[in-house]
């Protein structure tokens, strides 16, 4: 679900005026063709979501087992389903999670022994829910629509409710991390338990600092981390519960930025989007741009070992780019409201 840092929730069916016709104007701007092919080695669109059903993708986990196929879910407003996507944009299954009501479903990850991990984190009131859950079930050996039972874990963070839409899991231990959303451009990233329990509370605990994060994941082997938000995403290596050395990787320029999950081999990486036949872009993982460190005119709070760098350099030089955008929109369709009047 959409929400910018200081802004409220975008919500759907609700006329505002002139910021309606803005809002359209950047949908238009941020569409399927935002972003040309691209040469080898540089981003290139991978495939588009073709079923009708799948209008808020906000997950995306590539298979093991099925090599070429994605895992991927909608946001809010949807039933307790999971679709197999192949990389020609067609469904291939739809997995419903039987007895299961989802009310924020944000991510989908996929852990040891072929475990798929749905998460119900989303909390647009950043604090109104007193606990969020995690689904896991077995990834299907073979595709085709089918029901599936679901172990349910209770989470709840140690620090107090918090919205977040990110869900990793640690390909070799399975431990389970969430990176949060803030407000205040700053999140989280929290681990759980070693083991997860299905029968009471698992307390997750805040281990380092990350930017504003709209998804993340392990690398097959365990060794890196991504974390992406809506205009950036950064490489970060990962050992023993610890994030650092991050480095920048392009980002195609998509609608609204909600997914990114390592390909099955772990040489590229895929960006999803929310939106009606939204794109999958694949970005192959050549030397990856070490990040400049941010200048530090005035002390700051110590970071906690572990903690990542903020990268707001990314998300501030976008949001210049839209605000000219949304300035020359702006100007468009009031001067044609009021030639029409």
């Amino acid at each position: 679900m959409l929400r910018v840092p200081g802004r409220s929730v975008l919500r759907r069916g609700r006329s505002a005026g002139p910021a309606s016709a803005l809002a359209a104007a950047l949908l238009l701007v941020l569409g399927p063709a935002a972003a040309p092919a691209a040469a080898d080695g540089s981003p290139r669109r991978e495939f588009t979501v073709q079923d009708a059903r799948i209008t808020e993708s906000s997950g995306l986990a590539a298979s093991h087992r099925h090599p070429g196929v994605y895992w991927t879910h909608n946001d809010s407003d949807d039933g307790p389903y999971v679709f197999a996507v192949d990389s020609q944009g067609r469904t291939l299954a739809t997995v419903t999670l039987r007895g299961v009501t989802l009310r924020d479903a944000e991510a989908i990850a996929l852990g040891p022994d072929n475990q798929l991990y749905l998460a119900d984190i989303g909390d647009n009131f950043n604090g109104k829910w007193p606990e969020v859950w995690l689904y896991r079930f077995a990834e299907p050996a073979q595709l085709g629509d089918q029901i599936v039972q679901a172990t349910r874990y209770r989470v709840r963070y140690a620090d107090g409710p918090r919205d977040a839409e990110a869900l990793l899991v640690h390909p070799v231990t399975g431990r389970v991390y969430i990176a949060s959303k803030s407000d205040k451009d700053q999140g989280h990233l929290y681990q759980g338990p070693e083991t997860l329990s299905a029968t009471a509370v698992n307390t997750f605990k805040s281990i380092a600092d990350v930017p504003w994060v709209t998804d993340g994941g392990f690398s097959p082997d365990g060794t890196e981390v991504v974390l992406r938000g809506y205009f950036w995403a950064k490489l970060y290596d990962w050992k023993d519960g610890t994030i650092t050395a991050p480095r920048s990787v392009g980002v195609p320029f998509q609608r609204q930025g909600e997914s990114v999950t390592f390909s099955a081999d772990g040489r590229s990486l895929l960006f999803g989007s929310e939106g009606k036949q939204s794109e999958v872009w694949r970005v192959p993982l050549g030397d990856p741009t070490p990040a400049a460190p941010s200048p530090s005119p005035t002390p700051s709070a110590p970071t906690a070992p572990g903690a990542a760098p903020e990268p707001k350099s990314e998300p501030n030089h976008a949001g210049a780019l839209l605000l000219v955008v949304a300035a020359v929109a702006a100007l468009f369709f009031w001067r044609r409201g009021r030639s029409s009047g």
